[in-house]
């Protein structure tokens, strides 16, 4: 027998509007940036993709380079679409992006009109989709004329290829113009997706003020820093975590004695909130309804429990919010 969903998928799962749009996303949302690509096992892969579906989780971020090798994590999430999810297809919100290097010569990056509906037209093929729910322009292009992004948005919307159109990595002032730009032409821009933690606030100074103005949603990447933000490295570092594989996000130079320090006084604060560190830092993130969906990564089916839990316990006191200020200023 294939696949059957729970039937209680949508008992427990919170659904945040996104912007002042129709659409509502999960709470917490599963992002295929890591564990999903080629050199990973398929089967895993698998059961991630469908306990989160289990849990409630209806969206699924991917992008054009996401593996190791490009591509690969869209390949793999087609395989799952074929074999599994294709009866739910009308239940899911799949989301990809393109803005980094994928392909050799001047046309593979960046933000042109010809990459960005090149790109997306080669991940309909790998994902084995007619459309995307939303796209994503993944990073801001310096050289393209913002008004040609924001065009090729707009024609791939109106092609059919995708339902909305999103951004990440911009910042306050080119979203502010993105959102300007996006109106004019009649395609709003439906959500921002931007890296946000309780280590990385860099979104308060003046981007959520402007995503709120625009009637823009948010969904936030690493709100973990890539694990740091949980108890897998207070008795040092383990050796099969990223830290010690040296990667590119988080090595052992990020995790000074001062950040543990911080990580230690915080995760005293979760177990009196009876969390555990990760989910008050996912709570945290998600603490005055600013943000829409936090987007988690996994590599075991019990972290995408422990992730869901913490909508059992999403209030703070102004008194441990004040403590956690405290610790995160020191």
């Amino acid at each position: 027998m294939g696949y059957q969903a729970s039937s209680d998928r949508y008992a427990t799962m919170k659904y945040n509007r996104v912007g002042r749009s129709g659409l509502k996303i999960p709470a917490v949302s599963l992002g295929l940036w890591h564990n999903f690509g080629g050199i990973d096992t398929f089967e895993n892969g698998r059961a991630l993709v469908r306990h989160a579906f289990d849990l409630g989780i209806t969206h699924f971020d991917l992008a054009n380079n996401y593996g190791p090798p490009p591509g690969s994590a869209e390949e793999m999430f087609g395989r799952l679409l074929a074999t599994d999810m294709k009866p739910y297809r009308d239940e899911m919100v799949i989301s990809t992006k393109a803005g980094y290097g994928m392909w050799a010569g001047p046309y593979g990056d960046f933000g042109s009109r010809k990459y960005l509906i090149s790109s997306l037209d080669q991940s309909l093929t790998r994902m084995g989709l007619d459309y995307v729910d939303i796209f994503y322009h993944h990073r801001p292009d310096p050289e393209t004329p913002l008004e040609e992004t924001m065009m090729a948005l707009d024609q791939i919307v109106r092609s059919g290829k995708a339902l909305y159109v999103g951004v990440s990595n911009y910042r306050a002032p080119e979203a502010k113009e993105a959102i300007r730009i996006l109106k004019q032409l009649g395609t709003p821009l439906l959500i921002h997706q931007p890296r946000y933690s309780m280590f990385d606030r860099w979104i308060e100074d003046g981007l959520q003020d402007v995503l709120e103005e625009g009637g823009v949603g948010s969904i936030v990447f690493s709100p973990l820093e890539q694990g740091l933000l949980t108890n897998k490295y207070l008795g040092g570092i383990p050796k099969d975590s990223r830290a010690a594989g040296a990667s590119v996000f988080l090595n052992e130079n990020n995790i000074t004695a001062e950040k543990l320090d911080k990580v230690r006084r915080l995760n005293d604060i979760a177990a009196e909130r009876g969390q555990s560190l990760a989910q008050m830092a996912l709570a945290w993130v998600l603490r005055g309804e600013r943000v829409t969906s936090v987007l988690v990564g996994a590599s075991k089916v019990g972290q995408l429990d422990d992730n869901v839990e913490m909508l059992n316990n999403l209030a703070f006191s102004s008194e441990e919010l004040s403590r956690i200020e405290q610790i995160l200023k020191s």
